[in-house]
């Protein structure tokens, strides 16, 4: 069996990593050209993964047909605002696996990434996701993960990806999965401002778990199981975004509140959660659902309201029973 990573990123690439170190042969393909190269010769993501041998089974590649040729699996791990345009330009799968986290603000409604390619493809798809840091996977430290999906999809991307250090859980809930992923991007951002203010432990956990009681409130308004969201999906991984220096959500809000600015956050890498929380608030002006730390982190990335105003207001709120 072949697969075609379609994404040659960090998570990208710690996926190629884990299928082909199984000793499935593994193409990763790179949007650009010199890139590709970059990894042939050194057999190493120094851009994205630093550190990180690429197995034998790992051919990167430039050339969309190269990649998939033959495979019967398309794992897509682009970044959400290139994921439309590219996927048109590509060949066909005859299956794909969404590995992308955000948001879309499409003729009135949100989609999530698996939507999309469902859209564009017309094939069947499934979604991975969890609390998966790219560098943690890539270096095999234990980690849990969940396949969404129809049952037959799932268990397929279950006995694919299992191994020693990746445990896979199953789910037919793809939409509250999805959900869940693009929440926590949001809700780290706010953290990273938590942090990058030193407001101290109690505000983060006061933080994160309305934090989360506003992940569970949207979610199941767009048709998620409440019991996703307290899943690996939803808590696990807002959990490991909040808290970890591998974040790059966490880490563009803390460097938001001291002063980068806005344009620069993104020098490091693609910061899902500032498109997920525009598509969220276009959203949110149609129907009104009370998402009120959303809400603050949209107007201190977009309306350079002061995040201490915004904290400020979130205090005063109106009392009410937990």
């Amino acid at each position: 069996m072949k697969v075609a990573i379609l994404g040659a990123g960090a998570w990208g690439t710690a996926l190629a990593v884990l299928l082909a170190s199984k000793g499935i042969p593994t193409a990763l393909w790179a949007r650009r050209k010199e890139q590709a190269e970059a990894l042939r010769a050194s057999r190493e993501n120094k851009d994205y993964l630093p550190g990180v041998a690429l197995p034998a089974y790992l051919y990167p590649t430039a050339d969309p047909e190269e990649a998939l040729e033959g495979a019967e699996l398309a794992v897509v791990a682009l970044p959400s605002k290139a994921l439309e345009d590219t996927l048109r330009a590509l060949p066909l799968a005859p299956w794909y696996l969404s590995a992308t986290k955000g948001l879309f603000f499409q003729e009135g409604r949100l989609r999530t990434p698996s939507e999309v390619v469902e859209g564009l493809t017309g094939r069947p798809v499934a979604v991975l996701s969890g609390p998966n840091h790219a560098e943690e996977v890539a270096r095999f430290l234990p980690t849990a993960s969940v396949a969404a999906g129809p049952l037959e999809l799932a268990k397929r991307v279950q006995e694919l990806f299992s191994g020693p250090t990746f445990r896979v859980y199953t789910s037919q809930d793809r939409r509250g999965v999805e959900l869940g992923g693009a929440l926590k991007n949001i809700l780290a951002l706010a953290a990273g401002m938590v942090d990058g203010l030193r407001l101290g432990d109690n505000a983060k956990a006061a933080l994160l778990t309305r934090g989360l009681r506003e992940m569970v409130r949207f979610g199941t308004a767009q048709g998620g199981e409440e019991a996703t969201f307290y899943g690996l999906s939803g808590l696990g991984d807002l959990l490991a975004t909040a808290y970890s220096l591998h974040s790059r959500n966490r880490g563009a809000g803390e460097r938001l509140v001291r002063g980068e600015a806005l344009e620069r956050l993104e020098d490091r890498g693609v910061v899902e959660g500032l498109y997920a929380v525009k598509a969220l608030m276009a959203w949110r002006e149609r129907t009104g659902l009370e998402l009120p730390i959303a809400e603050a982190v949209y107007q201190v990335v977009y309306e350079g309201l002061d995040p201490l105003k915004a904290l400020s207001a979130l205090m005063a709120r109106e009392p009410k029973a937990e």
